[in-house]
């Protein structure tokens, strides 16, 4: 089957479940994002299942337009299957592998929910509703969807919760439906209550995002590049949609944590010539940085503020010094976290000498984030060339872009 996509590096799917989710309005949704038609319905095709009529349409949900998608099935449909009859039908297709057991975990966390709920085994569940062909289409047509797009990563939102009841095969059963709340609580996904008297959440949707979804919360952080609604039936008030954001995601830095120490003090008195060679003691005891601050004391009093980044193991002979430096009489210290970017060196060769590049690195990233010359090779190289130290800069930016 020719027109069909791999799955691209570094692309998230956030489900917006704000007026709840079912297997049409994902479908919906994500045809809304402008999938190929052609190759999504090629798709569905393989099943080789008959008497129903795919519609999708444009509508309008309390102005917002988003895609409808609509199967329409004959009587003749069989309203009941069992696990291993839908299994053989996604197995006997031409899907792709990635659309086939996508699909098949669907239906097994289906199958699992609807036999907790009826005290039976995964083998004898009969599938009602989630076994006819239009439950096929929406699980399946959501996993080609998935595959055409190249989602790396979904992530769902909470999902909302009605009240009420359903119609159902077995009856009128109350809302939430029980194989929807088996599904949320297998996956321990988080809910809230609304207060609708209607369907919010589907068995359908709720295995879908419970299979599918790598996780729930809130907006990831992600460059947007597609918005598509998934529309509802019922009218909330509200615009009944399911709305999916497709984009890239932002790159992770690789940090480590350290714990250091904060050594502060204020001075007021300290003839100014001394602060230097202060500085100099406590960077040559191991100080991981020094550094002064102009502030106001009381009665307005002009004064310095000493500040001492420190590892742990260094604080007692720092404070030593301080107090053997400086004027003061007693120290602040406190505990904390330092984050730091895993940083990589690369070298640069100029007809005076090789200048040292530090960068950081982003994992799936052309160039890096961030980089810098090291000042003293920069220092040295315009020293010894007699050029500007900005042209040495220049120089080492020009050749670092070139060569990385």
């Amino acid at each position: 089957m020719s027109g069909y996509t791999e799955s691209g590096g570094g692309h998230v799917l956030y489900l917006d479940c704000y007026s709840g989710i079912s297997g049409d309005m994902t479908v919906g949704a994500l045809l809304d994002l402008g999938i190929d038609h052609d190759c999504f319905e090629e798709m569905l095709a393989s099943l080789r299942l008959t008497g129903y009529v795919l519609k999708v349409e444009k509508v309008n949900r309390r102005g917002i337009t988003a895609t409808k998608m609509l199967v329409e099935t004959g009587d003749s449909e069989p309203v009941s299957r069992h696990l291993s009859d839908v299994i053989a039908i996604i197995d006997q297709s031409a899907l792709p592998d990635a659309v086939k057991e996508n699909s098949r975990l669907v239906f097994q966390h289906l199958a699992e929910a609807e036999a907790k709920v009826h005290g039976t085994t995964i083998e004898k569940v009969h599938f009602h509703e989630v076994g006819a062909v239009d439950a096929l289409i929406d699980i399946v047509g959501t996993a080609a969807a998935l595959y055409l797009l190249g989602v790396d990563q979904i992530i769902c939102s909470p999902l909302p919760l009605g009240r009420g009841e359903v119609q159902s095969a077995h009856g009128k059963l109350p809302l939430p439906a029980p194989a929807t709340l088996s599904l949320i609580a297998g996956r321990q996904a988080p809910i809230y209550g609304v207060d609708v008297g209607y369907e919010l959440v589907t068995p359908t949707g709720a295995a879908i995002v419970t299979a599918l979804a790598d996780s729930f919360g809130s907006l990831p952080d992600m460059y947007p590049e597609k918005i598509g609604y998934g529309a509802g039936t019922y009218d909330p008030g509200y615009p009944n949609c399911l709305r999916v954001i497709w984009g890239r995601c932002i790159p992770e830095i690789s940090v480590h944590h350290e714990k250091i120490s904060m050594i502060e003090t204020n001075i007021d008195d300290l003839n100014p010539e001394i602060y230097g060679y202060l500085m100099e003691r406590l960077f040559e005891a191991g100080a991981a940085d020094v550094f002064f601050t102009p502030i106001q004391m009381k009665k307005n009093r002009p004064a310095v503020q000493l500040s001492v980044i420190s590892s742990n193991d260094k604080v007692k002979e720092l404070q030593k010094i301080i107090f053997a430096e400086s004027s003061t009489l007693g120290l602040r210290v406190s505990s904390a976290k330092k984050v730091v970017c895993r940083r990589e060196t690369r070298i640069v060769q100029t007809e005076w000498g090789p200048i040292r590049i530090k960068y950081l690195p982003v994992e799936g990233e052309k160039a890096p984030l961030q980089f810098a010359p090291e000042y003293e090779d920069c220092r040295q190289i315009a020293i010894k060339a007699g050029i500007p130290l900005k042209e040495v800069y220049r120089l080492a930016d020009y050749l670092f872009k070139r060569t990385y």
